[in-house]
């Protein structure tokens, strides 16, 4: 690796997240992510109407509180505290096993600070040789996978020096991540009693987005049934569900809020709830389910609901990261790690 020393590089990406938990930081987040037409496919006009005259005046007061509370409690953003760490501990990885500095780790967003189209074109001035980009989105997705694609389309159209770059377009199906996935709940039940159902809630996206030839649906379906099978469950102790749906279109179902009514009616007293779409905590994890939904299925008669934390920066979860890297560029994982 001597002759290719500091020219290969590995971007990971999330969706990005508010600079700061104030109003104005989180409308401009918003106003990056909701105009993207990858993340909302609508009439441009009406859209720009609706988001700039019902959305944008009014929503980021309402969930800056929200923000404010998860900053408080950890210091930061969650999601960039552990991006940061992902990144660090991936660099750190990749340096022990193929040489300090051989391949050079990036902590990237699609649309806030640290944008991956900016980082890959000041690569590019840099004659960086082979640049991978791992959107840390388990399941594809045109809402989130896709728009990095797009991105990255248009920059690659303005650079006269191109690298050889490529994108992995998910991972769900990998067996180091079915494993880390599995531990993750094992691990977490060695500590807790079990309960008596696993829900695993995954983002949802418009039904209509899937109609129109979107294979997320299969990929959550393909990963929640792997992961049944990984811990030997039978259908009656696990079940999917979709969250985060808004406004009034159909969106994947069954809904989480609705779902989790149904279940304390139906006598299920403790729920776990894992959410194997998200590579880290964020807002929808650590308030969405710890809090609202947590909130609707015990005052509808249910007596506990407990967050399993998101892979995170477990090892295994770099693990994961580290293979997929070595895989791409050509070099074999060690003996242990197969």
């Amino acid at each position: 690796m001597n002759s290719t020393k500091g020219k290969f590089a590995v971007l990971l990406v999330s969706l990005g997240t508010p600079a700061a938990p104030t109003a104005k930081s989180i409308r401009q987040f918003l106003r990056a992510f909701l105009s993207d037409p990858r993340v909302v496919e609508a009439p441009r006009v009406v859209w720009w109407c609706v988001l700039n005259v019902i959305i944008l005046p009014f929503r980021p007061a309402k969930i800056g509180k929200i923000y404010q509370q998860l900053w408080a409690q950890y210091g930061d953003s969650p999601l960039r505290l552990i991006a940061g760490k992902q990144t660090q501990l991936l660099q750190k990885m990749l340096d022990d096993d193929v040489g300090t500095g051989q391949i050079r780790v990036f902590n990237c967003s699609t649309y806030m600070e640290n944008r991956v189209d900016t980082v890959v074109a000041s690569l590019a001035d840099q004659d960086m040789e082979r640049v991978l980009v791992l959107p840390l989105f388990p399941q594809y997705s045109a809402t989130t996978t896709g728009a990095v694609y797009d991105l990255l389309a248009k920059t690659m159209l303005q650079l006269r020096n191109q690298p050889d770059l490529s994108i992995v377009k998910s991972y769900y199906s990998l067996t180091d991540y079915r494993k880390a996935l599995a531990a993750s709940v094992l691990e977490y039940w060695g500590q807790q009693d079990n309960p008596d159902l696993l829900l695993m809630s995954f983002h949802g996206i418009p039904q209509a987005y899937v109609d129109k030839g979107d294979p997320y649906l299969e990929h959550c379906t393909e990963t929640a049934h792997n992961l049944a099978e990984d811990l030997n469950l039978d259908k009656k102790q696990w079940q999917m569900c979709f969250q985060s749906n808004v406004g009034k279109m159909e969106w994947l179902k069954p809904y989480a809020s609705e779902l989790l009514v149904t279940l304390a009616k139906q006598g299920i007293k403790r729920i776990d709830v894992v959410c194997p779409s998200f590579s880290s905590d964020c807002i929808e994890t650590l308030y969405e389910i710890s809090e609202e939904n947590r909130f609707i299925f015990e005052s509808s008669g249910g007596e506990q609901l407990r967050l399993i934390p998101c892979l995170n920066d477990r090892p295994d979860h770099i693990l994961v990261m580290k293979n997929i890297v070595k895989q791409r560029f050509g070099m074999p994982n060690s003996s242990e790690e197969r």
